[in-house]
C-alpha cells in the first residue's frame, strides 16, 4: 500500500476530513472531528488506527507488525507497520473498524448528521 491509496481510502468515507494538527508531516483523518487514523506522510512506514481493546491485543499477538499505538493510548490504538506482512485488505478492514468505533462513540445528534451526509 502507498500513501496515496491509504489517503484516498480514508477521505472517501462520509464525514471525513484530513488535517495536520501536530506538525507538517503527520496526516490525521477525522470523522466528524474525531481522529480515526493517522500516518507520517514523509515516511509512510506505519499507520495508527483505533481498535476495540480485545481485538487490539489479538492483532498484536497475531502480527508482529502490529504494536501498541505509538504516542497514543496503548489500550485503544495500534500502530501497524506497512511492511507487507499484514495484507492490504486487512489493513483497510482495520481502518473501517477504526472509523466505525469512532462513529459509534459520537453523540447521537452527530451520528444523525453523519447519516444525512451519506
Amino acid at each position: 500500500m502507498d500513501i496515496e491509496s491509504f489517503r484516498q481510502y480514508c477521505i472517501q468515507k462520509p464525514g471525513v476530513t484530513e488535517e495536520f494538527p501536530f506538525d507538517e508531516t503527520v496526516l490525521v483523518f477525522k470523522v466528524m472531528g474525531k481522529i480515526f487514523a493517522l500516518t507520517n506522510i514523509e515516511n509512510f512506514i506505519s499507520i495508527n488506527v483505533k481498535a476495540d481493546p480485545e481485538k487490539a491485543i489479538e492483532q498484536r499477538e497475531q502480527y508482529e507488525a502490529v504494536q501498541p499505538g505509538y504516542h497514543m493510548n496503548k489500550k485503544h490504538w495500534n500502530t501497524i507497520r506497512i511492511d507487507g506482512t499484514v495484507p492490504d485488505r486487512l489493513l483497510l478492514q482495520w481502518v473501517d473498524d477504526s472509523y466505525q468505533l469512532v462513529v459509534k462513540s459520537l453523540p447521537q445528534k452527530t451520528q444523525k448528521l453523519l447519516i444525512k451526509l451519506n
